[in-house]
C-alpha cells in the first residue's frame, strides 16, 4: 500500500468550477450558506482550475481503490493475525476497530483527496503547511515497503517459473534440497507418521531453494546474492513500471485484471479447500470464539494494527486515487463500499487459509493451533501450496494462484531498491523491515494527519468543503470519529507497541537485540521528516511566530467563524 501519487502525472486540461455532465451543466447543490462553507465555496475556485488528470470511467477508480486496499495483507496476514489470537475471538474487536477507526479515517482521505485536487506532499499547503514533513515521510515509508512487497512479488515469480512442470517441485521429497526430515503426504494418505521434526517438501522447497536461508546465520552475514531471485525481481520492476508509466489512464485499466481476478483464485481454493479431510476442524477454530482471549490486549493491539493496515489510510495512495475524482463524486458512498468489500475480502480469505490448515492438523494428527510454525509470506508459500498440491490439475492451479499473488502487490506497490533482500539472508531482511521500518513510523503520521485535519484545519471546515462536494454535510458519528476516537485509536496502537516492542523470530532465527535498535532506526529514519520539517518552517517563514498563525502556516490562522477572503459565488 504505498504513495503512487508520485508517479500519476496530470496531463489534460482542468475542470471548470461548473462540471460538465451527461451534456449539462452541474451547478453544486445550494444547501445552508454558513460562514464555514461560504469559505469553502470561495476557496473551492482554485481548487478546480488546477490541472487535474480524471479517470475514464467510474469503476476504473472503485476497482484501483479496492485493487489497493484489497492486497497481500488480506491473503496472509489477517488470517495468520487471527490465527494465533485464538480464531473468532479476533474478529470481533476487528469488526469493532474497523466501524470506529478505519473506515472513518478511509472516508476522510478520500474526501481530502477529492476536494483539494492533490497527492500526499502538495495537499499540506492547503491544509496546514507546517505539517508538510508528512507527505516526505509517507513517501519514504512507500519506499521501505516496497522493499519487502516487490521482494514477496519476486518469490512468487519464482514459483510461477517453476510451477511449468507436470510435477511440481514442492510435492515430492527427491530434489536436491531435500533434507532426511522431508515427509511427504497428500489428502489420501490414510497412514501417516508425523513428529516434531518432520518437515512437508512444500516447507523445504520455501526455505531451502527459494529463499536459501539455511546458507546465512543471520542478519550479521546475508550471504551471496541469488541470481535467480535478482532477475525475478528485475522482471517485477518492468512490470511495475509499465503498469502505471501513463498515470491513472494505464493503471485504470489494469486494475480490471489485477483486482478482479484475485476473487475467482480465492473461491476456487475455498471450494477445494472446504472438501479436503479434516476441513471442518480448522472453519471450528475460525468461527468458535475463545471469549478469554479478549481480555488480553494484544487482541485489540493486532485486531487496529490489522485494519488500520488492511484499509490503508495514510499512505498517500487513496489522496491520490481521490484527487482524479469529479469534484461532485459521491466519495462518501465510495468509502462505506471500498470498505466493506475489503474487509469482507479478509473474512473470506480467513475461510480458504483454516480450511487448509484444518487438513493439515487432520493429516499430521495434531492441533490446528499448532500447524503454522511461522507468520508473514510463510502461509502463502507453504499453506498455500500444500493446498495446490492436493488439487486435481494442480499445475494449472499453482500456476493462476502465484499469478493472483503478483496482482495483489501490483495493486499496492511501487518499485524501490531491493539489493539486500535478493541475498540467502534476504527473507531475514525482509522480516525486519516487516515489522518495525513500517508500523509505528506510518501510524504516527496517520495520527498526526488527522490530528492536522480534524484540529489544525478544523472539523467545521472540512465538513463544509464535504458539503460544498456532496451536498450533504458528515454526521455525528463521523465528527466524533474524527476529533476523538480516531486519535485515540491511533495512539493506543503507538503507545502500545513502544511499550510492548515485538519479539521478531523468523524460522528458527530469533533475532537479536541490536536488531530491535535498528528497526527503530529504519522506524524514525521516515517520521524524523515531520518535526525536521516544522523547525525548516518556522525559520524560514517570513514575519513573527504570531504572523505565521496567522498566515495559516499553522493552520489555524482562519477559523470557520471567520469572514472569507473574497465574496462567494452566487448560486
Amino acid at each position: 500500500m504505498l504513495c503512487l501519487c508520485c508517479s500519476l502525472v496530470p496531463v489534460v486540461s482542468p475542470l471548470a468550477f461548473v462540471i460538465k455532465g451527461g451534456g449539462a451543466r452541474q451547478r453544486v447543490p445550494p444547501g445552508p450558506v454558513t460562514p464555514a462553507l461560504s469559505l469553502s465555496r470561495s476557496l473551492s475556485l482554485s481548487i478546480l482550475d488546477r490541472p487535474r488528470e480524471t479517470w475514464s470511467k467510474k469503476m476504473d477508480f472503485l476497482l484501483s481503490v479496492i485493487g489497493y486496499a484489497v492486497d497481500l495483507g488480506n491473503v496472509w496476514r489477517f488470517p495468520y493475525i487471527c490465527y494465533q489470537n485464538g480464531g473468532g475471538a479476533f474478529l470481533l474487536p476487528y469488526m469493532l476497530m474497523a466501524v470506529f477507526g478505519g473506515v472513518p479515517l478511509f472516508y476522510m482521505e478520500l474526501a481530502l483527496g477529492q476536494f483539494h485536487r492533490s497527492g500526499c506532499i502538495s495537499i499540506w499547503k492547503h491544509i496546514c503547511p507546517i505539517f508538510k514533513g508528512v507527505g516526505f515521510a509517507i513517501c519514504i515509508i512507500a519506499l521501505y515497503i516496497a522493499f519487502y512487497y516487490n521482494t514477496i512479488m519476486a518469490w512468487a515469480l519464482y514459483y510461477l517459473l517453476a510451477s511449468f512442470r507436470p510435477t511440481l517441485p514442492w510435492t515430492t521429497c527427491s530434489n536436491p534440497w531435500n533434507t532426511v526430515n522431508c515427509l511427504r503426504y497428500l489428502s489420501t494418505d490414510s497412514n501417516v507418521t508425523w513428529t516434531n521434526t518432520s518437515t512437508s517438501p512444500a516447507e523445504e522447497f520455501y526455505t531451502r531453494q527459494v529463499l536459501q536461508v539455511h546458507l546465512s546465520p543471520g542478519l550479521h552475514q546475508l550471504g551471496s546474492v541469488s541470481w535467480q531471485l535478482a532477475l525475478c525481481l528485475l522482471f517485477i520492476f518492468t512490470i511495475v513500471y509499465f503498469s502505471i508509466w501513463k498515470g491513472v489512464k494505464t493503471s485504470g485499466k489494469v486494475v480490471w485484471v489485477t483486482a478482479t481476478f484475485p476473487y475467482l483464485v480465492l473461491l476456487v481454493l475455498l471450494v477445494r479447500g472446504a472438501t479436503l479431510p479434516g476441513a471442518w476442524r480448522g472453519v471450528v477454530f475460525y468461527l468458535k470464539p475463545d471469549w478469554g482471549k479478549l481480555l488480553s490486549t494484544t487482541v485489540w493491539i493486532d485486531a487496529a494494527a490489522q485494519i488500520f493496515f488492511s484499509l490503508g489510510p495514510g499512505f498517500g495512495v487513496l489522496l491520490a486515487f481521490a484527487s482524479y475524482n469529479p469534484f461532485h463524486n459521491n466519495c462518501y458512498k465510495d468509502a462505506l463500499v471500498t470498505s466493506s468489500v475489503n474487509c469482507l475480502t479478509s473474512f473470506l480469505s480467513g475461510f480458504v487459509i483454516f480450511t487448509v490448515l484444518g487438513y493439515m492438523a487432520e493429516m499430521r494428527k495434531i492441533g490446528v493451533e499448532t500447524v503454522a510454525k511461522d507468520a508473514g509470506p510463510s502461509l502463502l508459500f507453504i499453506i498455500y501450496a500444500e493446498a495446490i498440491a492436493n488439487m486435481p490439475a494442480a499445475t494449472f492451479f499453482a500456476i493462476i494462484f502465484f499469478l493472483m499473488i503478483i496482482m495483489l502487490g501490483l495493486d499496492s506497490t511501487v518499485s524501490g531498491t531491493h539489493t539486500h533482500t535478493m541475498h540467502t539472508g534476504g527473507a531475514f531482511v525482509v522480516k525486519l523491515f516487516e515489522e518495525y521500518a513500517t508500523g509505528p513510523a506510518v501510524i504516527t503520521v496517520v495520527f498526526l494527519e488527522v490530528i492536522a485535519v480534524s484540529w489544525f484545519y478544523g472539523t467545521s471546515r472540512f465538513c463544509a468543503d464535504v458539503n460544498m462536494m456532496l451536498g450533504f454535510s458528515p454526521g455525528l458519528f463521523w465528527r466524533v470519529c474524527w476529533v476523538a476516537i480516531c486519535p485515540i485509536f491511533l495512539l493506543f496502537i503507538i503507545v502500545s507497541f513502544l511499550a510492548f516492542p515485538p519479539e521478531v523470530k523468523l524460522f528458527d532465527y530469533v533475532y537479536p537485540p541490536w536488531t530491535t535498535v535498528l528497526g527503530y532506526c529504519i522506524g524514525v529514519s521516515s517520521f524524523i521528516c515531520v518535526p525536521a520539517y516544522m523547525v525548516y518552517h518556522l525559520l524560514t517563514a517570513k514575519g513573527t511566530f504570531k504572523q505565521v498563525r496567522a498566515s495559516r502556516g499553522l493552520g489555524v490562522g482562519l477559523s470557520p467563524s471567520s469572514p472569507p477572503p473574497v465574496p462567494p459565488p452566487s448560486y
